[in-house]
């Protein structure tokens, strides 16, 4: 693929939690700005590649141990244990081959866009991803978290003491959603990043199939990922900036607001002065939303919107 691309992504998250921190709240800087991590992105990416039948290598899955008093259990397999399992490796101590490693993980398409560390049985690999996906921050000012308290159907049997007895209520529990968020994802996308691999005969490179295939999936898989927490969470904007492959353009996050208006939520673009002074190496410009609960105002010229679910140009 001989060009570059940038671009942003936006999520919406109605009564719903994106991405919580270890307390259960979402995920804030240090002076209270929400936030969703990167990983909060590609989990779902990951999810909807590996349930479409593809090789994926850096996601949870699990298996059972018993132990040596015959206890099963279940627990998540390693790294090593994930990648004999895809790549139908009977013992990767016995097969640590670099080129074949490499060749292996490059059929990974997690690993293929997003890169991969990998650190098994003498093979010590860092491959940085063709795809660099950043930080996306909430850009609705009215955002606050809510928690809510859950009844569970059972007791506590853990709380028995020997003044009271047995617990006699059943156990509360907390949810913590935030009433709505609107996130907004930078991304890059570089395929000069692995010419040192096709030079190594390891990979084809990064391909126009393999930026169809992300692109595709970054459009819906927060929708399609439907979990108790990220039920309310939606795909509701994709900014896609084809550039030549020369061209290096600044977090286009920045120059995007987000505002509730009376009947729409309006998200608007101010670039033109970023964008305008580069048209010539500029290839194409897509916009992706919901007419039907979004206006986008922009000041770019050139630009082609599309409905973000029907995929139909607006």
């Amino acid at each position: 693929m001989d060009k570059r691309v940038y671009g942003v992504l936006g999520v919406s998250s109605i009564m719903a939690n994106w991405n919580a921190d270890f307390s259960g709240y979402p995920k804030t800087t240090s002076n209270g700005d929400i936030f969703g991590s990167d990983k909060a992105f590609k989990h779902p990416m990951k999810k909807m590649w590996k349930d479409q039948g593809d090789k994926v290598l850096y996601i949870k899955s699990l298996r059972f141990e018993k132990d040596k008093k015959g206890i099963i259990s279940l627990i998540p397999k390693s790294l090593k244990e994930r990648y004999e399992e895809i790549f139908e490796v009977a013992d990767l101590k016995k097969n640590t081959n670099a080129k074949e490693i490499l060749t292996n993980l490059f059929k990974a398409v997690d690993v293929k866009n997003f890169g991969a560390t990998f650190a098994e049985a003498g093979a010590n690999i860092s491959i940085t991803g063709a795809v660099q996906l950043g930080q996306g921050f909430n850009k609705y000012e009215e955002c606050s978290p809510h928690e809510q308290n859950i009844l569970s159907p059972f007791r506590d049997a853990t709380k028995a003491t020997e003044e009271k007895g047995e617990a006699k209520n059943s156990t509360l529990g907390t949810k913590v959603v935030t009433d709505e968020a609107h996130y907004f994802y930078p991304f890059v996308i570089n395929p000069a990043s692995y010419d040192d691999y096709v030079a190594l005969g390891v990979t084809e490179g990064y391909t126009e199939e393999d930026y169809k295939k992300f692109k595709e999936t970054a459009l819906v898989s927060a929708t399609a990922f439907a979990t108790n927490a990220k039920e309310g969470c939606e795909n509701e904007f994709a900014l896609f900036v084809e550039t030549d492959s020369d061209l290096y353009l600044p977090n286009l996050t920045s120059y995007l607001t987000f505002e509730k208006g009376e009947e729409k939520d309006v998200i608007t673009i101010s670039a033109a002065n970023i964008l305008d002074a580069v048209k010539d190496q500029i290839k194409s410009i897509e916009i992706y939303y919901n007419p039907h609960t979004t206006e986008i105002v922009s000041d770019i010229e050139n630009t082609k919107y599309y409905h973000i679910i029907t995929r139909k140009e607006v």
